[in-house]
């Protein structure tokens, strides 16, 4: 901005003050320089830029300078001290607008993925942070062996790399319970796999789960929850993978939604592994592997570090305590989804 457009009203009273203190040889006084600090507030709260408001006070300095000053010393600390206060109240209302902007991006990020907020007063606000809710959005969260907050330095990273390669595509990079969050338009899948990538590498490994794109206000409140839900069940059920798509573990919530029945199902068909010496979790690893492995008993020996031989031995003794065959096609749909509820159960307990 133009020196010119600097309004006059922000060097208010300056001319005076500094022929007087030239005249004087006094020092500004508090409130002199309280007024100069209320003015630099009043100047950033409309929009003019720093570097041309000092300016203009320099331009203003040198047409005001008196002719006849004694002390040229003098006159230069007043303008010092006067400029200065302006400084410090323009820096503090910019500091004071930052804390409000951030303030109101907390808010209206926990409203929209705990969909507090009334929905058509949350769309409004959406489309000031680049989110338009009447189109479909899909969520990536991404947890690591850290606790982040916005603006620690990982977040950050992971910002850098995603505008570097999209630049402005209406998504919206956060951090919400020490995880990181990135919103994106649903149908812009790259933009979630690249912070994926990215999110994956800044976090040491950390893990990432994707959410399904979903329409209309509360989607992302949906998508949000899937790809938490995602991270909860790769956890229950040791799932390594670096990154993991909430549209391929749709079958776990199922299996979980009647938490009775399933207890009941693990309970009927894997609780006589509990009479086995040494208890059920040697079996029943064996059966996770053994499945994970595609029912191979090489790799799943493999895995276990374990011959061919001692996990033909352990499979016949699952057999013969379950009565079910995990190598009978028509048998091994029971047995591994009763693994799979054990795993969501987190079945069987310490000393069972």
């Amino acid at each position: 901005m133009a020196e010119r457009e600097i309004p006059e009203q922000y060097l208010d009273g300056y001319a005076r003050l500094l022929a007087d203190v030239a005249a004087t040889g006094r020092r500004l006084t508090r409130d002199e320089i309280a007024a100069r600090r209320a003015l630099g507030e009043r100047a950033a709260e409309a929009g003019h830029g720093l570097r041309a408001l000092v300016s203009a006070h320099l331009s203003a300095a040198r047409a005001a300078w008196p002719r006849d000053c004694d002390s040229v010393d003098g006159a230069l600390a007043a303008v010092q001290q006067a400029v200065d206060a302006f400084a410090e109240g323009y820096e503090r209302a910019q500091r004071l607008a930052v804390r409000q902007e951030v303030a109101a991006r907390r808010e209206f990020i926990d409203d929209l993925l705990y969909g507090r907020s009334d929905l058509g007063r949350l769309a409004e606000r959406a489309e000031r942070f680049g989110l338009r809710l009447s189109h479909a959005h899909a969520v990536a969260v991404a947890r690591g062996p850290a606790a982040y907050d916005e603006g620690d330095p990982v977040p950050r990273q992971v910002e850098r790399a995603l505008i570097s390669r999209f630049g402005d595509r209406s998504v919206l990079l956060t951090t919400k319970d020490g995880r990181l969050l990135c919103i994106a338009p649903g149908h812009q899948s790259e933009v979630l796999t690249h912070f994926a990538k990215q999110a994956h590498a800044a976090t040491d490994g950390g893990q990432v789960a994707i959410g399904r794109a979903q329409t209309g206000p509360g989607g992302v409140v949906q998508s949000y929850e899937e790809a938490l839900s995602s991270l909860e069940i790769a956890g229950r059920l040791g799932l390594d993978a670096p990154v993991l798509h909430a549209a391929d573990l749709l079958v776990y919530p199922v299996l979980a939604r009647d938490r009775q029945a399933m207890t009941d199902l693990v309970h009927h068909t894997l609780g006589p592994l509990t009479a086995a010496r040494g208890g059920a979790r040697p079996l029943l690893d064996t059966l996770t592997a053994y499945f994970d492995a595609g029912c191979v008993a090489a790799e799943a020996a493999r895995r276990l570090s374990l011959s061919v031989r001692a996990l033909t031995y352990r499979l016949e003794r699952i057999h013969k305590l379950t009565g079910a065959n995990p190598a009978d096609p028509a048998q091994r749909y029971t047995l591994q989804t009763a693994v799979i509820g054990a795993r969501l159960l987190d079945w069987p307990a310490d000393g069972e």
